[in-house]
């Protein structure tokens, strides 16, 4: 199996406009013995949230840095990592990212001296701290043997194969723009995880996607985004890595201008059979 990963991040059309930077980020991890670690995140960019890009930059190098410690602990013990990962994704491997993410913001906080705000009795609210970060996390972990998918607020993680587009986690669906967020307290609480065995010898090629939900919300319906998957599916296998991820800002940058004007985060991985 051959794989590549790419992806790229936009400014949302709307932000050009009033002049706010992009909130998302991303980040890929390839190790040498052949796992790849995929992170998307989406900085809620609110008034009440000044500092969410570095909120988001730093979840996804939260989850990019826990999951890989794991991989080199187990490196060669992957039936024990996968049996790890089923009974405690969603519990010591969330509540990991949940504190790191929040050791770190309070780090910089501090290291930048910004102001820790009071709260009623005019203690200091550390917990009003992390709401000025507030960022959604989407992680994906790829080994020959399985994934894991891990999945805190909005944005989706997709899989693309000949046999159609399918969510690799079906993510709770909050109403309106409210989302959960890192920035809450046992944020753990709301992760979803997910882990699978890969399908044996997979003969045809695969795409996984994480996007940041201004790529969804630019399509009408669900319908209309899986087919965008597919069709970036498709251009894939016509015309290459190479020249998908040449264009791939472009095309981003044009559905967020005719749809959500939302930033805009998608990161690839698509793994080709070898020719024998």
């Amino acid at each position: 199996m051959i794989r590549s990963v790419f992806g790229a991040s936009v400014q949302g059309a709307s932000h050009i406009r009033s002049g706010r930077e992009c909130q998302d980020s991303l980040k890929k991890l390839v190790k040498d013995s052949g796992p790849v670690i995929l992170a998307v995140a989406d900085g809620h960019g609110s008034a009440s949230c000044p500092y969410s890009k570095t909120g988001s930059f730093e979840a996804v190098h939260v989850f990019c840095k826990i999951l890989g410690e794991y991989l080199e602990t187990y490196a060669a013990q992957q039936e024990l990592l996968f049996t790890f990962l089923k009974r405690e994704g969603d519990t010591k491997i969330a509540q990991e990212i949940d504190a790191e993410w929040k050791r770190r913001i309070l780090r910089l906080h501090t290291k930048c001296k910004r102001e820790i705000p009071l709260d009623e009795k005019q203690n200091r609210d550390i917990e009003a701290v992390y709401q000025l970060y507030g960022s959604t996390l989407l992680g994906l972990v790829i080994t020959e043997e399985f994934l894991f998918a891990f999945q805190l607020g909005d944005g989706d993680i997709v899989k693309v194969s000949e046999s159609g587009v399918y969510s690799v986690i079906e993510a709770d669906k909050i109403l309106g723009t409210e989302t959960h967020s890192l920035s809450r307290a046992e944020s753990w609480k709301k992760a979803i995880t997910l882990i699978r065995k890969r399908e044996e010898k997979e003969q045809h090629a695969v795409m996984y996607m994480l996007s940041t939900d201004g790529l969804s919300n630019s399509y009408k319906n669900d319908e209309e985004f899986k087919k965008t998957c597919m069709d970036y599916y498709i251009l894939l296998k016509e015309h290459g890595v190479k020249a998908v991820s040449k264009q791939l800002k472009t095309w981003l940058q044009e559905t967020s201008e005719m749809g959500s004007g939302d930033d805009i985060t998608a990161l690839f991985a698509y793994e080709m059979a070898q020719a024998r």
